[in-house]
């Protein structure tokens, strides 16, 4: 996502930030309305976002930490075509509360990822969410590819390849994607510990890489039929083979392309990031102010 798209999601975001006073009168509590909420992450029907609210509820529950401070219930008054007007169910929602929704939301959804980025920082300045979507964006692109690597040992398992032959199919892999480098000269080249998977260590576009050529040679094995170590790897090699051409016809050769940070120190720092989200979040006044809206 680029800065100037990230900067039009803010500008849309802050536009339904709303503030009420906060118990003692000497402070101002920053709240979001579901219904605004909803318009922004892109959800057209009410019925399927209070799933997502609902979600965010039981996980808040979930987490020990009081819902009535992060969710209220209200109403509010629309207009209707006739000039008349009814009431309408709404929440009222504080920081926290909209990122656990963010979290239970679409992933598929664009504003739905960005909003997890806006509501986890405290200050929410634009540099600050880029920095974090890129952080999350590798995180899920790792996870994307441990599944896709996990659900190929289990194909392959059934089709007579044992460990031993899937590693060496997954070092075929490698020496295809990387022009002829095999995976300990990456670790080599990238200061990687002959302990550690290199992937923990590539920049999100190569994880991405690695994990288009493994979803194909999931996909082919089944419509193939493959079976054995030999057949298997052709087609793992084969698919690496046509991601690596692919990207060098746009200029990028994977082997080039600088180490990224330790995604076990991006991991911890996300993590704690999000503990810490609560804490800052503003409480919603125990009194009735903001009802109804």
């Amino acid at each position: 996502m680029d800065i100037r798209k990230i900067n039009d999601y803010k500008s849309a975001f802050d536009g339904i930030l709303q503030h009420i006073t906060s118990d003692d009168g000497k402070e101002e509590v920053e709240v979001w309305f579901a219904r605004d909420l909803q318009k922004q992450l892109g959800y057209a029907r009410w019925e399927n976002f209070v799933v997502a609210i609902g979600r965010a509820v039981e996980s808040c529950k979930s987490q020990n930490i009081n819902v009535d401070n992060h969710f209220r219930e209200v109403t509010k008054m629309v207009s209707l075509g006739s000039g008349s007007q009814r009431d309408v169910q709404d929440y009222m929602l504080t920081r926290f509360a909209c990122y656990l929704i963010a979290q239970n939301g679409d992933p598929k959804k664009e504003e739905v990822a960005f909003a997890q980025g806006y509501f986890a920082l405290q200050t929410r300045r634009a540099e600050q969410i880029a920095e974090l979507l890129q952080q999350m964006s590798r995180l899920e692109t790792r996870d994307r590819l441990k599944a896709s690597e996990k659900q190929l040992s289990r194909n392959i398992y059934q089709r007579g390849v044992d460990d031993k032959g899937y590693a060496r199919i997954r070092s075929k892999g490698d020496y295809a994607l990387f022009g002829g480098h095999t995976t300990d000269d990456m670790k080599r080249r990238l200061g990687v510990k002959s302990s550690r998977p290199l992937a923990d260590f590539l920049p999100t576009l190569t994880i991405a890489a690695k994990n288009l050529a493994t979803e194909m040679t999931n996909y082919n094995v089944g419509q193939k039929d493959l079976y054995g170590e030999r057949s298997i790897t052709d087609e793992h090699v084969q698919n690496n083979c046509s991601v690596r051409q692919m990207l060098g016809q746009r200029g990028i050769k994977p082997e080039d392309l600088p180490a990224d940070e330790d995604i076990k120190k991006v991991e911890r720092r996300v993590a704690g990031n999000q503990k810490k989200i609560e804490k800052t979040s503003d409480k919603l006044p125990s009194k009735d102010d903001g009802e109804s809206a």
